[in-house]
């Protein structure tokens, strides 16, 4: 470790899909080093790829947010991290019986099985917006409503209520006040807690994957209204967040890398190695957060008990040790070993289902939108702060 002045985490970025270039010091430093958080707090920032590798599969990290001593990098984060999070916001034992419950519906075979209706879904909203005549804007007519009628769907919610539950996630995620994350969140448990009451009222339950945990673990005490609750939530804002963001940064990024992009048109072959390596190049959920439960030799320093330990993931997955040019967009790598679904025994659940979607969605976008281009000058576009799931605001597209 290079002893250098703490960089504040998170920031901006000044290209969507590049990391901030106020994290230049920290890619130089690698593979640990200090930052500063929202509040002042000091913590560790892992920015080497195999100490990440090693740190995420270590269980001396907790990843209980209850815990005063819980990093929250940003003033929203601090304002619910005493609520309950199901499987991201528990250790083991409890998160190794909550993943158990959820794994079946959420395998590499589920999501196979899942395809043709993604297709479906897919094609319907592509319908919907070439009826509608170019100009568009993706994020509305596209990124967004393909993964919330996947997630609505698999969990068995009604995707009529997407409105209510996609602005509830946005204020959960970005504000812009406390008191709008703290009032989402109760929205969400409010909204949650009728719906399961509805489902307990059903003589047979339905196919979802809220269905089954009202209709089993529920009934049978395995799970309490909270905790069901808390499953619901997470898996409903995470399921349809981070892919909305993806189609859209991944389409953006797409589209300025036209090279890459005509021969990524020309080949199916490439797409799965194109997602991989646009999961890894974006890495939109930046900064996954831990503590220290005892002390850690890591990286030539000590991680003492009670430290704050954030990943950058836009920076490991820029690891030159392990990515050759990680700042060129390369379909022909092997990004397989990326940390963009994090690793060990958080890894995001749903990445199985995410890939599907990712692929279908992209690959049937650029194939019947072979003209697909931006509507608006690309630094005139918004895009998202640091301080959140990255991805696009909005983004203008004819064809």
């Amino acid at each position: 470790m290079t002893e250098t002045e703490p960089v504040a985490f998170p920031q901006d970025r000044t290209c969507p899909y590049h990391p901030p270039t106020a994290y230049d010091p920290l890619r130089a430093n690698r593979p640990l080093t200090r930052i500063t958080l929202y509040d002042g707090r000091p913590a560790w920032l892992v920015t080497g790829h195999a100490l990440a590798r090693e740190l995420l599969a270590d269980q001396r990290l907790s990843t209980d947010r209850n815990h005063p001593d819980f990093p929250a990098p940003t003033e929203r984060f601090a304002a619910v991290k005493d609520r309950r999070v199901a499987l991201l916001g528990v250790d083991d034992p409890k998160h190794r019986t909550q993943r158990r419950m959820m794994v079946p519906s959420f395998t590499l075979r589920r999501a196979v099985e899942l395809r043709p209706r993604i297709q479906r879904i897919v094609d319907e909203r592509l319908d919907a917006m070439i009826a509608q005549g170019p100009p568009g804007e993706l994020v509305s007519a596209f990124a967004l409503p393909v993964p919330s009628m996947v997630i609505c769907a698999l969990l068995g919610v009604p995707y009529a209520d997407h409105e209510f539950f996609e602005g509830q996630s946005r204020r959960l995620l970005r504000g812009p006040k406390v008191e709008d994350v703290q009032d989402a969140r109760n929205q969400l448990d409010a909204y949650f807690e009728e719906l399961i009451d509805t489902k307990l009222k059903q003589p047979e339950p339905g196919d979802g994957v809220l269905d089954e945990l009202v209709h089993q673990q529920l009934r049978e005490g395995q799970l309490d209204r909270q905790e069901v609750i808390s499953f619901a939530t997470i898996l409903l804002v995470a399921g349809h967040e981070t892919t909305a963001n993806m189609i859209s940064l991944g389409t953006f990024t797409l589209l300025q890398h036209p090279e890459q992009l005509a021969e990524l048109r020309g080949n199916a072959e490439l797409l799965p190695g194109a997602v991989e390596e646009l999961m890894r190049m974006l890495s939109i959920a930046d900064g996954l957060l831990r503590r220290a439960t005892e002390d850690i030799e890591a990286g030539g320093t000590t991680i003492r008990a009670g430290d704050g330990v954030v990943f950058a993931t836009s920076v490991i997955n820029r690891d030159e040790d392990v990515y050759p040019a990680p700042d060129t967009l390369d379909l022909h790598r092997s990004a397989r070993h990326h940390v963009a679904f994090g690793f060990g025994i958080h890894q995001c659940l749903g990445q199985n289902l995410a890939r599907a979607e990712l692929e279908i969605a992209l690959h049937t976008l650029f194939d019947r939108l072979p003209t697909l281009r931006l509507a608006a000058p690309a630094d005139e576009i918004p895009f998202k702060p640091g301080d959140t799931i990255q991805g696009m605001l909005e983004l203008p597209v004819t064809w």
